[in-house]
């Protein structure tokens, strides 16, 4: 019988890619639906490696598992690096979606000349029950466009472009997996600490 790995988000979009990501360990990957989890552990750290490193201890206290936790965000350049570890929260009101903050994003940006140049960041931490911490990180450049474009992927993808001249949210999955943040996040993981599986 296959070790469990908790994949440490509530995110439907994040656990799709991470499922992806992993599928080539020799693990069972659980989710916090599965286990029934429904808490939300508090994200008050001051980077994304904090924060991930909180939600992966968080959860294998909870869950007596190995948790896997990411943070990620957005760093825009002409507005010194947010919305940050704020990323997802970045639109204070009740309520906000996605779309509402790709929308606030680029009204704050429109004054601005292009290129709005940014990049997503993401921190992969797993957590043991036993105390043992394995971390990872992981960068993607690219720029924010005015015009949403694609219908894949999830939170700012429709308005991040890359070199390539396509969104995040342009790109199928096993694309995106191989050039987003996350996925440079996780493979990092896995290039330092694999068989710690």
């Amino acid at each position: 019988m296959s070790p469990k790995l908790l994949l440490a988000t509530h995110n439907p979009g994040k656990i799709v890619e991470l499922e992806a990501l992993l599928g080539g360990l020799e693990v069972e990957l659980v989710s916090l639906r599965d286990l029934e989890i429904g808490e939300k552990a508090a994200e008050t750290g001051e980077t994304y490696r904090a924060n991930a490193v909180l939600k992966a201890r968080f959860y294998a206290e909870r869950s007596r598992l190995p948790a896997l936790a990411d943070d990620s965000g957005l760093e825009v350049d002409l507005l010194d690096g947010a919305p940050g570890v704020r990323s997802a929260r970045y639109l204070a009101e009740p309520g906000a979606t996605d779309a509402d903050r790709r929308r606030y994003l680029v009204n704050q940006l429109s004054a601005h000349p292009r290129p709005w140049t940014a990049r997503f960041r993401s921190a992969v931490a797993v957590a043991f029950p036993d105390g043992r911490l394995l971390t990872g990180e992981g960068v993607c450049e690219g720029e924010i466009v005015p015009e949403e474009r694609g219908t894949g992927g999830f939170g700012y993808d429709p308005i991040f472009e890359l070199a390539n001249g396509r969104t995040m949210a342009e790109l199928g999955e096993a694309e995106k997996n191989r050039v987003s943040h996350r996925g440079r996040g996780v493979r990092d993981l896995l290039e330092k600490h694999g068989n710690a599986f």
